[in-house]
Parts: C-alpha cells; sequence; structure tokens
C-alpha cells in the first residue's frame, strides 16, 4: 500500500514540472525536479499582474494598486511569506543568495536546463526593486499594513484594503537596508552581465546599485531603516548597518571590478571591529556577517582578515558554540535562530560552507560533509522521514501557513478549514520541525509551518551545487516509502503550569480537609480524656476560667 501511494504522488509531483526542454544526461532527477519546484513556489508568490506563461493556475491578478498612494508604481514583486505583505529587507537577501547561488552553480542550472527560470525568477524580484527606487535616495522599503493583512485569511483576490507604502529618503534614511539592495542590485548585475550575457540589464542593476550603495554611504545619521519606517519594525528589523555596508562595498567591487569599492569594504571592515567578531554570526535577512567573510575572502583573497574571519565563524557555528549544536537528528541547532524556523541557519550555514570550501582545501572536506549532512536531513534524512519541500513526496508538509494555498476564508480556523490544503504549494520549503526533531504539519504554527522568500533562498543554491557535480547520490527521499511517524504534541507550558496549579491546590484541599479531620478528632479526645483525668484527682470540678495542669 505504501508504494502504490508513493507512486502515485510521485507521478503527481512529477506532473508539476515544467521543462523548457530535456535536461543534460547525467543529471540527478530528482534534482532536477527539486529545482524546478522552487521555481514554482517563487511563481506562486508573485504579485501584481502575472504573465501569460504563469504557472500556478490558483493565482490571479493582485494588488494592482500598489504605490497609488504616494503615485509610484509599486506593483510586482513577491508577496515574503504566507500572507499578501511586500517587504524589501527579506527579498533583498533572497535576490543576493539566488543570484549568489546561480554565479557559483550555474552549471547546475544548465544541467537541470533551468537557467531561464533562474533568470525569470531573480528578474521578477529586481523589476521590482528598480520600481521601489524612484530616486537616488529615496527606497521603498514595505507595502501592506501589517495589522489589516494579518487579519485576512484568503485568496488573492480579495486582499484587504489599505495597502500604504514606505519609504526612507534623505531626510529620513535606513544604511541598513539601502545597503542591503544596493548588494542585491550588485550581485544580480554580475550574474546577467557574466551568466546570461545581458549586459544592458546589467547596467541598469548596476547603476541602481551604486546610487544605492551612496545613499547609504554619505546620508546621515546611518541608522536603521525602522528608525524611519516604524511600520516595518514589528516584522523585519535587521540587527545593524554595519556589516550591510561592508557587504554592498564587496559586491559592488566584484560587479565593477572598481577597486575603491575594495577599499571602502575593508575600511569599514576595519573601522567597525569587525575581525572575528563575537558572538559567532548566523547569517540571515538581518545580518550577512557570516555572508560578508566569505564574499570577502572570495574576492579579496590577499586581505586575509576575510579568511581568517571566515573559518572563525564557520568553525564555531559547525563546531559547536555556546550557541549552536546539534539535535539528536545531526540538524544544525543555533538556540533562538532556530526557533522560529529551524531550518533556515542550517541551510544558510550550509551554502556558505560549500562556497568556501572551494577558497581553502584544508577546510574543503570538513565543510563539504557539513553542508551534505544538512541537505540530506532536509531531504528526508531525519526522525520524521520527511523532506521539508511541499508537494515532492508522500511525506512532504501538506499544510504550509500560506493564506492563498490553504484554500480557507475562516482566519479563526486556519487549522481546519479546509482540513488539508485546496492547492499544493510545489516547492515550498516550511520552517522545519522543533528540537526534538518532531514536525506536526500544522498551519496555524507558523514557526515550523511557515513559507518564506528568504527559506527558499539558499535552499535552491544547495540543490544546484548538487546538480553542478559529476557524481551525486539521490536524495534521502527517493528510497523512502514508509509514512511519516506520528506524534503528538506536547502539552504548552501554561497548560502544564496551569494542570501544576490544580494539582497543588487539589493536594492542599485534601490535607486541609486531613487536618481539619484530625484536629476534630483530637479535640473530642481531649475533651474526653481530659474529663476522666479531672474526675479522678480532685472532688471538685473546675470553674470555666480554672486550666486544669494535671
Amino acid at each position: 500500500m505504501h508504494f502504490t501511494f508513493l507512486l502515485f504522488f510521485t507521478l503527481l509531483s512529477s506532473s508539476s514540472r515544467i521543462v523548457l526542454g530535456q535536461e543534460q544526461q547525467g543529471a540527478n532527477p530528482y534534482y532536477v525536479s527539486l529545482l524546478n519546484n522552487s521555481y514554482l513556489f517563487y511563481a506562486a508568490q508573485r504579485s501584481g499582474r502575472l504573465p501569460p506563461d504563469n504557472p500556478v493556475p490558483w493565482r490571479s491578478d493582485s494588488a494592482l494598486n500598489d504605490g497609488s498612494d504616494h503615485q509610484v508604481d509599486l506593483t510586482g514583486g513577491y508577496y515574503d511569506a504566507g500572507d499578501y505583505l511586500k517587504f524589501t529587507l527579506p527579498l533583498a537577501h533572497s535576490i543576493t543568495l539566488l543570484a549568489w547561488g546561480g554565479i557559483e552553480w550555474f552549471n547546475g542550472y544548465a544541467k537541470a536546463n533551468q537557467t531561464d527560470y533562474l533568470r525569470t525568477t531573480i528578474r521578477w524580484g529586481t523589476d521590482y526593486l528598480i520600481k521601489a527606487h524612484p530616486e537616488p535616495n529615496v527606497l521603498y522599503v514595505q507595502v501592506g499594513d501589517g495589522e489589516v493583512d494579518n487579519n485576512y485569511w484568503g485568496p488573492d483576490t480579495n486582499i484587504p484594503s489599505p495597502r500604504p507604502s514606505y519609504s526612507i529618503t534623505g531626510d529620513s534614511p535606513g544604511t541598513d537596508i539601502a545597503a542591503q539592495t544596493s548588494a542585491a542590485f550588485a550581485s544580480a548585475s554580475y550574474l546577467f552581465r557574466h551568466m546570461f550575457n545581458d549586459s544592458n540589464y546589467a547596467d541598469t542593476l548596476q547603476s541602481h546599485a551604486e546610487a544605492l550603495f551612496s545613499f547609504a554611504d554619505t546620508a546621515m545619521p546611518q541608522q536603521l531603516y525602522t528608525e524611519a519606517v516604524s511600520a516595518s519594525r514589528e516584522y523585519y528589523t535587521s540587527s545593524g548597518y554595519q556589516y550591510p555596508l561592508v557587504y554592498a562595498a564587496l559586491w559592488l567591487y566584484r560587479a565593477t571590478g572598481n577597486a575603491s569599492y575594495r577599499d571602502k569594504a575593508s575600511s569599514y571592515f576595519d573601522q567597525f571591529k569587525l575581525y572575528k567578531h563575537q558572538p559567532i554570526n548566523i547569517m540571515d535577512w538581518s545580518d550577512p556577517a557570516g555572508a560578508v567573510y566569505v564574499l570577502g575572502a572570495q574576492v579579496d583573497p590577499d586581505n586575509t582578515k576575510y579568511k581568517d574571519s571566515a573559518v572563525y565563524n564557520l568553525d564555531g557555528i559547525i563546531h559547536g558554540n555556546d550557541v549552536c549544536g546539534y539535535t539528536n537528528g545531526g540538524l544544525l541547532w543555533c538556540g533562538q535562530e532556530s526557533e522560529s524556523n529551524a531550518l533556515v541557519p542550517a541551510m544558510d550555514t550550509a551554502f556558505l560552507a560549500l562556497i568556501y570550501s572551494s577558497l581553502d582545501t584544508s577546510k574543503s572536506s570538513d565543510y563539504i560533509q557539513f553542508a551534505t549532512s544538512q541537505i540530506d536531513y532536509v531531504l528526508g534524512s531525519n526522525y520524521m522521514r520527511t523532506p521539508y519541500v511541499c508537494g515532492i513526496h508522500m511525506n512532504s508538509p501538506r499544510n504550509p501557513h500560506h493564506a492563498g494555498a490553504s484554500g480557507g476564508t475562516d482566519i479563526s480556523n486556519v487549522d481546519t478549514s479546509p482540513p488539508e490544503e485546496e492547492h499544493v504549494l510545489y516547492g515550498a520549503v516550511v520552517g522545519g520541525p522543533d528540537h526534538d526533531d518532531k514536525f506536526y504539519d500544522q498551519r496555524s504554527d507558523y514557526r515550523q509551518s511557515e513559507i518564506a522568500l528568504d527559506y527558499n533562498a539558499p535552499f535552491q543554491g544547495l540543490v544546484a551545487h548538487q546538480l553542478s557535480l559529476d557524481n551525486v547520490n539521490d536524495p534521502p527521499y527517493a528510497s523512502i516509502t514508509d509514512p511519516r511517524p506520528f506524534v503528538t504534541r506536547p502539552k504548552a507550558p501554561l497548560a502544564q503550569w496551569i494542570v501544576a496549579v490544580i494539582v497543588i491546590v487539589i493536594v492542599f484541599v485534601v490535607a486541609g480537609a486531613l487536618y481539619i479531620c484530625w484536629w476534630k478528632r483530637h479535640a473530642i479526645m481531649q475533651r474526653c480524656c481530659g474529663a476522666t483525668r479531672r474526675n479522678t484527682s480532685t472532688n471538685y470540678p473546675l470553674e470555666p476560667h480554672q486550666k486544669d495542669f494535671s
């Protein structure tokens, strides 16, 4: 029965693939399918007017008035996660990783015959970022009101209004996000110039990258963008602007070859004292520190401070420290960083480790082994026998936290309305398991079941890396025929406290009742026995106010 179900699901999943042409002989078909499905995920996240070849039939044109409150066209781009908000910071981070992965492992995309998908995915994002940067010192950083959007659960045809747009300006700057977006433009510029031979579009991207870096470098005060845009503070606040400034300068040096950007990166690195910085930095959308170390070692190899910091940081993460360790199943676990989306720190670190492995032969074997173990975990080598990618296996997550895919409209009952997603969100990587390697596939559990642009960005690079290898084993899920084990969620801490309080109250009540019974019995015995003693010790009864000391 398990085999029959697996065969059916494999055929269903395969039917979702959209192939521009036959992949090269020798390309692992499972990784080809994974790369294709990741493209489908990004297609499912598109905002704006969809193209005629839209591959996701349940998606519609949406949010066609974005930016109208400021007479700016902000249509397009990607919805950030399972809702309908658009944020520039995680988009810029995701575009940078997608471009970087494309640069490093373009051969993997070519073997899978999916270079056009890479181009389409990145350009849909960069075209939007161009719109979001209408003037040198203006960058739109958010579209949509979180309070309004988070009270809506349903399809893209009824997205609620208003959808206000928010920007940073020369008078209210945001150093961190201007620099991060500059890095996105610069990395994409390199990709389009050197991999796609599209110098015209690369020039456009480069001009935006340089303008935004100048904005970040010169606009004062240098500050976090959430100081200027408080609406974003609850959702995407970065950890600082120091690393983003270095990151943007390094990417501009790589994209342009202009040594002044290399020197600016080095100067900022020293000014902010980033050498072997403590504590250990886990790369994500809020903190590109780990990426800065690896990119610096890659593009400025003679400047050993980058290499030293990269090894210090990666070794600290991979080999354990006060922050990071591993679950019993082998997933990298970095404390609070892993609580909200366990797979992302593991994939981000694996991504950087693989890039650095080609720069340092002394670390190559160690870092490749680590990265491979994390890739295998994500793809089924785990306690749950689950590849944490939607739509690729019978054990894949079936209830990602996604308003459009769910098919439901009842925000108060997202887990049961409907019981299972109406649409398969092919290719989406979910947040992942808990520290006990358990996954509950519950739609309302955003920590485990949320999806987001930045989850798939490192994942897609890791898949392209696997495809670039001459020989690669099938991913673990290819041989899994048993269903996911049944697990029950432990009681919430609050519920445990309530139970404990109830038990304590019951114990006190019972103890109190027993004490009262004992006291009454003791009092009766005292009166009875005391009267006997008094009657035998004297011929005169005691007065009420007298004490019996006999």
